[in-house]
């Protein structure tokens, strides 16, 4: 415990050095946020902040990651530092494609950023990758947990494959969606990524709390600058990297039922959006929600973008202490 603590702490400060060095080298880039303009008209004056902010924290974790793979090693640990890299490796590879994207939208101000086709590809591909690795190599297995019934069952490999690689997607897709809001992402997604840590340490899968802890110090160092009103925005770059984050880590658990319940926020986001598409299509250009996805409904409501995040907080914090009790 003592250690991940220490992780948390260091992550942190590093974070919180990288933001103090990245944001101004944001700014003179002129790698500055688009809003969009059917948006709330509060996020209007967010126009030019800057964003793709997410590499701070995806630095902060690969470093100490690395530290730790590093440290491990030399002290004869190998097995357990070679654990760490499948989640880490998924991680990166999803903020590479989100930095991909942003760059170009960003950067070289092509509008349509990286083609979707091509977004999406890329995703499945290390999903696929991960979901093999983990079974063949990490001996996860297909062994799956389920929650309240505190039961595993064990899918067949056809069925487990496709839908390992559907939670990938589904998770980092709505942490996308919920990332919209000045901290809320950042905030929902640390203490998501806190119960699993946690759930990790009632398991005593050690690699799982090494890294778990790495991101929830690289995250709240992120979330200084994040919170109301922004410094920087985690862009695609970020929310993509914690989507990878929360799947990765729920699968090397053998848990990804379990974001039914901890990632209740994301869920509803998703839905929101999905809900809103269909109404809308259903009785020819009605609206189910003033704008989704559903924060901004709130946000259309009256409520504060600081009243939407501690809102959102709460109930996933009340989400989150469900699920410990559901495994």
């Amino acid at each position: 415990m003592k250690f991940q603590v220490t992780m948390i702490v260091v992550s942190f400060v590093i974070a919180v050095i990288l933001s103090f060095i990245i944001i101004p080298v944001l700014k003179k880039v002129k790698v500055g946020q688009i809003e969009r303009e059917d948006g709330p008209e509060s996020h209007l004056k967010k126009q030019g902040t800057p964003t793709m902010g997410g590499i701070i924290f995806m630095i902060a974790i690969i470093l100490c990651t690395t530290g730790v793979y590093t440290v491990l090693h030399m002290i004869g640990n190998a097995e357990l530092a070679q654990n760490l890299l499948p989640m880490l490796c998924l991680t990166i590879g999803f903020g590479i494609i989100g930095f991909i994207d942003d760059f170009k939208k960003l950067v070289l101000h092509n509008t349509e950023g990286l083609k979707p086709s091509y977004k999406m590809f890329g995703l499945l591909l290390i999903s696929i990758a991960y979901t093999l690795f983990i079974i063949k190599f990490c001996n996860i297995g297909t062994k799956t947990f389920i929650p309240f019934a505190k039961i595993y069952i064990d899918l067949p490999m056809i069925v487990y494959i496709p839908f390992a690689i559907l939670v990938i997607l589904a998770t980092t897709n709505a942490i996308n969606l919920t990332d919209g809001i000045d901290g809320l992402s950042s905030s929902v997604s640390a203490i998501i990524i806190a119960t699993l840590t946690t759930i990790a340490m009632i398991q005593q899968k050690t690699e799982v709390t090494i890294f778990g802890s790495i991101v929830i110090g690289a995250v709240l160092g992120f979330l200084m600058f994040n919170l109301h009103p922004a410094k920087v925005f985690m862009g695609d770059t970020g929310s993509l990297f914690l989507g990878g984050v929360i799947s990765s880590i729920a699968l090397y658990l053998k848990m990804p039922f379990i974001l039914l319940i901890i990632a209740l926020v994301p869920i509803v986001e998703t839905l929101s959006v999905i809900l809103q598409v269909v109404y809308f299509k259903k009785t020819g250009g009605k609206r189910l929600f003033k704008m989704s996805p559903l924060h901004h409904h709130f946000e259309l409501s009256g409520w504060s973008e600081n009243k939407v995040v501690i809102i959102f907080s709460l109930v996933t914090l009340i989400a989150c202490i469900l699920g410990i009790f559901a495994v």
